[in-house]
């Protein structure tokens, strides 16, 4: 059976990403790996510093199976991304390589950069913005395609998600998208623990684009060509 791991920063992301596996993907398994120290470090001293730790995670979650494995913190994605550079592991018995390692937000930012040149990315952490920024270019500049981006964090959010205040912290998001809405032709929702927000907004008119069910449909693609097979 193919089986995809996480690396998380946050226990709520667990039952998220098992219901969209398990919802789209019923013959597929999942595999976690939870460390919420890794955002408050990488919060304080950049997301470079918890490389060890990320690869260390990176390497348990192959050990336990994974096919593939996507990183739900945007702010680590792009650390976890370059660790599995260091992979070389080969599954026994089969013909493809396993180290397909994906940050959670990038099939979402290959949707924004098509979804027309102007740009709104919220983030309920400060720490989301630059690495987002940086991803969105970069998947620009592969297609192209110019576009001008705006950041904005989402005031009290954090706040909101700390506290267990699921209900109030999407309410807070979707409150900045509307006042903003005028910016953009398309909104990004930065973290993964912003999706929530996506119903809330969708009489807006423009994309509002969250990260979990756009990287699931990613790994599916993912698993059709290198795990599944595909016949001629």
């Amino acid at each position: 059976m193919a089986t995809i791991g996480f690396l998380h920063t946050a226990e709520v992301h667990v039952a998220t990403f098992d219901h969209l596996v398990h919802s789209r993907l019923p013959g597929v398994g999942t595999v976690h790996a939870v460390e919420d120290g890794l955002l408050v470090r990488a919060r304080a001293d950049g997301p470079d510093s918890v490389a060890t730790e990320v690869l260390r995670h990176v390497h348990a979650l192959h050990g336990a199976g994974a096919d593939i494995i996507c990183c739900t913190c945007s702010t680590i994605g792009g650390v976890a991304e370059r660790v599995a550079g260091h992979l070389t592991v080969l599954r026994v018995g089969t013909v493809f390589r396993v180290g397909t390692v994906f940050r959670v937000d990038r099939p979402m930012a290959r949707c924004a950069v098509r979804s027309g040149p102007r740009i709104l990315v919220l983030a309920a952490l400060e720490s989301t913005l630059e690495p987002t920024r940086a991803l969105i270019e970069e998947e620009a500049a592969t297609r192209g395609t110019i576009v001008r981006i705006g950041m904005v964090t989402v005031p009290d959010a954090w706040r909101h998600f700390e506290r267990g205040d699921l209900a109030a912290y999407t309410e807070a998001v979707a409150a900045t998208a509307r006042a903003r809405r005028d910016e953009a032709d398309a909104v990004v929702l930065a973290q993964a623990s912003m999706a929530g927000s996506e119903s809330l907004l969708a009489d807006l008119g423009i994309p509002i684009l969250s990260s979990p069910r756009l990287a699931i449909a990613h790994a599916a693609d993912l698993l059709g060509e290198d795990v599944l097979g595909e016949s001629d």
